[in-house]
């Protein structure tokens, strides 16, 4: 090849390398993760319990005298950082009180899946994450009573371009949320075949069904906001799935529907009220 053709193909090269070796220490990192989840002595090690003939994934209770003073309200709404990232130091990592959970975020391309994952982790850990053509990989990590939780959340775009990356995001995900956006029907229609797919490769996760705009949703007429919650409702029946209205841009049930996860994980007090009024933030489950 000549000096030309080495000068324009090697920056490529180089670049795919780069981007294939940050891929492999994530999923080393993650692996890790999942060992010492497995291992700890402070919360077992996950179990598989029926319900209504189903496997549905669950963690056992923490320690009661950790539980007592500790209802799943005390991981604040806040936007403040809790504790390090999860790839700051070698002893976060090999902290024998970490659980590691895996959320995957489904759903068509332009809903807002990715804007409701920054607006969880933070812009800081935003900075910090893996974006890969895609696929977005960030972490949230946080405190229940000594106990470190770390979530570790899987963006999948909406494109059918990327469908490949189903499989590996799906994959011993603790929960998939399941997401539409609200002013837009045909986003969820398009729910039910995120569900199957998912599923085929994940049916013990718990399911979440999760409409994105809220803030724009509640400007649209009271009888077709009277429709969509009466159709996400039944697709959420349909999925055996909880159901949360929600909003990045005002914060509206973000926090909440992650302090669901970890109430539904480990057995926690769940405190918030269903609501089913038309012109506020749904909550069915």
């Amino acid at each position: 090849m000549s000096e030309f053709g080495r000068a324009v193909v090697g920056p490529d090269l180089r670049l795919s390398r780069v981007v294939r070796l940050a891929f492999l220490r994530r999923l080393l990192r993650l692996l890790w993760r999942h060992v010492i989840a497995c291992s700890s002595c402070s919360v077992a090690a996950a179990s598989f319990t029926a319900a209504d003939g189903d496997h549905t994934l669950r963690y056992n209770r923490l320690r009661e005298d950790e539980e007592e003073d500790m209802p799943v309200a005390a991981v604040t709404d806040a936007a403040r950082p809790l504790s390090p990232p999860l790839r700051s130091t070698a002893s976060d990592e090999g902290s024998d009180d970490l659980v590691s959970l895996k959320v995957c975020l489904l759903g068509d391309g332009r809903i807002g899946k990715t804007s409701f994952m920054v607006k969880y982790v933070g812009e800081e850990e935003e900075n910090r994450g893996l974006h890969m053509n895609g696929l977005n990989l960030m972490d949230k990590v946080f405190l229940v009573r000594g106990v470190k939780i770390a979530f570790s959340i899987w963006d999948v775009g909406g494109d059918g371009r990327f469908s490949n990356h189903i499989p590996l995001a799906c994959k011993d995900a603790a929960a998939i949320l399941i997401m539409f956006d609200l002013t837009n029907r045909s986003t969820l229609s398009s729910t039910t075949n995120w569900y199957r797919r998912a599923r085929i490769w994940n049916k013990t996760g718990i399911p979440i069904l999760v409409g994105t705009k809220f803030d724009d949703f509640v400007q649209l007429p009271l009888d077709m906001q009277w429709t969509i919650v009466t159709e996400a409702r039944v697709y959420a029946r349909v999925m055996k799935a909880t159901l949360f209205f929600s909003s990045t841009t005002h914060n509206i049930n973000v926090n909440k529907i992650f302090k669901f996860i970890t109430a539904k994980l480990f057995n926690l007090p769940w405190s918030i009220e269903r609501n089913l009024t038309v012109g506020e933030p749904i909550i069915d489950f």
